[in-house]
Order: structure tokens, then C-alpha cells, then sequence
């Protein structure tokens, strides 16, 4: 979809310039000639990303901002302040008032479209981060994946997924079953840190991903069996640490027991087979995490090109 930009200024000439340069490099450009305009537009038309400037009749650019910002429809849209170069003041105020970022008059147009550039980048980054963990979303996720498959880079993806989660959650609750989560997605980061052109990502739930180059992906799974397994079981209260389970009821009253909560990963790799579309690597990694669930039995696994591993042997 076309990215589309609102440009508030109310001299036209100004509109003009920002109108097309704006457009000469594909973007769909909307037009408000002061503040009040600029926060019917934004209702209206929910664009991607506003220029506005900030001495404006009726109401300038640093209170249609502050507007912007106080309302739940229109908080989330960024917003590039335009000020005079011997204007200060109008930046801070600016930020102060929930802009994301400032160019000053006259402008250049190389300058323009770069922060206009960096804040769409911004903000999309930011609306893929998983707040739980702090790791990228969905969007990143397909980003990367996407950009690997086209560029035909030999990598692995590793597809990880909680065992006995969801009793873990039923017993002590979800605030203590997001600490868990937490400690997978820092488990990940950490084996990523190690891991040249590593990334990380936190598809949703207890479910991540890494993906990691095709040689050695093996050590990189074992590394994060292990250092999950190490530390799961201080998760849970003395008792049931002690004795290695949990009794959860089930929907029928009877009692159940669930070992303490494992990682099992499905990995799809290069080696198997090149990736054709950026598709693939994820059906695949989907149905050898489910394997690994199936092949399990005692602390966290792996399972790549239909063979499944526990750690250790």
C-alpha cells in the first residue's frame, strides 16, 4: 500500500514543494492549510505520517499536535514538525508536545525525505515490538525472513514453542507465566548475541523464533535447550520444584500432573532444501516444532528434517 503523507502549511508555494518532492519519490501526499484542517484530515483520512508547520492561523502546528496526541484516534500518527531555522524554541516545544522529529525552513530535499524516511521506519519498528518482551512483532518477522529468501542467504530458522504452558499458567496465573515467557525470549537473545547476522523474534504468546546461519544450527539449538532447562524449574513454588510437577485440575475435575515446563524447537534450514518463498521455512519449521512436541520426553528438544534430538544424546 502507498504510504500517504499530510502536508500542512498554509502558503501554498510551501505545500508545493513538499507536495512534490514527496511524490517523486511514491508517496500519496494529502494537503491541510492550518491546524484546525490538519486535525479533520487526520480523523478523516488516518494518514501515515503528518509535515506540518508550526506558525499557522487559527491554530498553529505545536497545539494541533498537543490535540493530536490527547486523542485516541489520531495519538499514533507521526509527526514532523516544520520550523524556522532561528526558531529553537518551536523545536523543543515541538518534541515537547509529542512530535517525533523536526526540519527546519528552508529545506533541503535529500534532508527531508531522510527524516521522513527514518520516522516511518521508526514508528514501523516500534508497532512490531512485542511489549511483553521487547523483541520485534510479526511485521519484522516477515521482514527478515522475506529479505533473507529473496538475497538466497543459507540460514536457519528456529521455531520454539512452551510445553505444559498453558498449566503453568492455570496454577499460578498469567503475571507468572509472562515471567516465563520472559525468561525464553532473554534464553533466545542471549544465544543470539553470540551469533553473527543472528535475529530475534516474538511471533505471539509463548511462541519466538531465531534465525541464525545454516551451519551449526544444531549447537544453537542444544545451547538453547540448555540454558532454558537450567533455570525453568526456580518458576515454580518450592513444593512443586521439589517433586517435578504440578497437579492442575482439568475440565472434569480430575487432577492431571504436568512436568515442569519445556522448550521444543522446530527448525527449518538451507541445508534440507533453498527456500523458493519466504513461506516455506515457516510451514516447515512449524511442523518440526510439532514433531518435537510429539517425539519428547524429558526436558526441551529439537527437531530438524524430520528427525528429533533431545539434548544429550
Amino acid at each position: 500500500m502507498t504510504t500517504r503523507i499530510l502536508v500542512v502549511d498554509d502558503e501554498a508555494d510551501i505545500r508545493t514543494f513538499l507536495r512534490v518532492t514527496l511524490e517523486l519519490s511514491d508517496y500519496e501526499v494529502l494537503e491541510a492549510v492550518d491546524g484546525v484542517d490538519a486535525i479533520e484530515q487526520a480523523l478523516a483520512e488516518k494518514p501515515d505520517l503528518i509535515v506540518m508547520d508550526v506558525m499557522m492561523p487559527k491554530l498553529d502546528g505545536i497545539d494541533a499536535c498537543r490535540r493530536m496526541r490527547a486523542d485516541a484516534r489520531t495519538s499514533d500518527i507521526p509527526v514532523i514538525i516544520v520550523t524556522a531555522k532561528t526558531m529553537a524554541g518551536d523545536k523543543v516545544e515541538g518534541l515537547e508536545a509529542g512530535a517525533d522529529d523536526y526540519i527546519s525552513k528552508p529545506f533541503d530535499p535529500d534532508e527531508l525525505l531522510a527524516r521522513v524516511q527514518a520516522t516511518l521506519r521508526r514508528v514501523t519498528d516500534s508497532r512490531s515490538v512485542s511489549p511483553l518482551t521487547g523483541l520485534p512483532g510479526n511485521t519484522r518477522i516477515e521482514y527478515e525472513i522475506t529479505r533473507r529468501v529473496e538475497n538466497d542467504e543459507a540460514f536457519a530458522l528456529l521455531y520454539a514453542d512452551l510445553n505444559d504452558f498453558k498449566a503453568f499458567n492455570d496454577k499460578y496465573g498469567w503475571l507468572r507465566g509472562d515471567e516465563v515467557i520472559g525468561h525464553l525470549a532473554q534464553v533466545m537473545t542471549g544465544v543470539a548475541a553470540g551469533l553473527d547476522g543472528s535475529f530475534v523474534g516474538h511471533v505471539g504468546g509463548d511462541d519466538m523464533i531465531l534465525i541464525c546461519a545454516a551451519d551449526g544450527f544444531e549447537a544453537v539449538a542444544d545451547d538453547l535447550c540448555h540454558r532454558f532447562d537450567a533455570d525453568a524449574a526456580g518458576f515454580y513454588d518450592e513444593e512443586d520444584r521439589s517433586r517435578g510437577y504440578i497437579e492442575v485440575e482439568d475440565r472434569q475435575g480430575d487432577l492431571q500432573r504436568f512436568a515442569i515446563v519445556t522448550v521444543s524447537i522446530g527448525i527449518a534450514h538451507t541445508r534440507a532444501t533453498p527456500f523458493e518463498h519466504p513461506s516455506w521455512p515457516v510451514h516447515i519449521a512449524t511442523d518440526m516444532k510439532k514433531y518435537a512436541k510429539q517425539a519428547r520426553t524429558e526436558g526441551s528438544n529439537w527437531a530438524a528434517d524430520k528427525r528429533a534430538r533431545p539434548v544429550g544424546t
